[in-house]
């Protein structure tokens, strides 16, 4: 029963569809500790904020980037030159 208890307890963490299903677990936490749910979310952030987040690494990245581009998005371009 405690097995089974714990098997559910993962399951339930893990997402099953969207995007962050794709995601090693750190960075899924990483995304969702800024509430990242969906490819939508993701668009509103740099590629650079994003790779600052403890818990993404350089795997996810192409991840990621393949995730907009399926949904014709992309990351936010970086304004600092204004």
């Amino acid at each position: 029963m405690t097995a089974l208890l714990v098997l559910f307890a993962k399951l339930k963490k893990s997402p099953n569809l969207g995007f962050l299903s794709i995601l090693s677990a750190p960075a899924r936490r990483a995304l969702e500790s800024k509430s990242i749910k969906t490819v939508e979310d993701l668009s509103q952030y740099t590629q650079a904020e994003i790779m600052s987040l403890h818990g993404i690494g350089p795997s996810s990245l192409p991840k990621l980037l393949e995730e907009l581009r399926k949904n014709g998005l992309a990351f936010k371009e970086n304004n600092s030159n204004l």
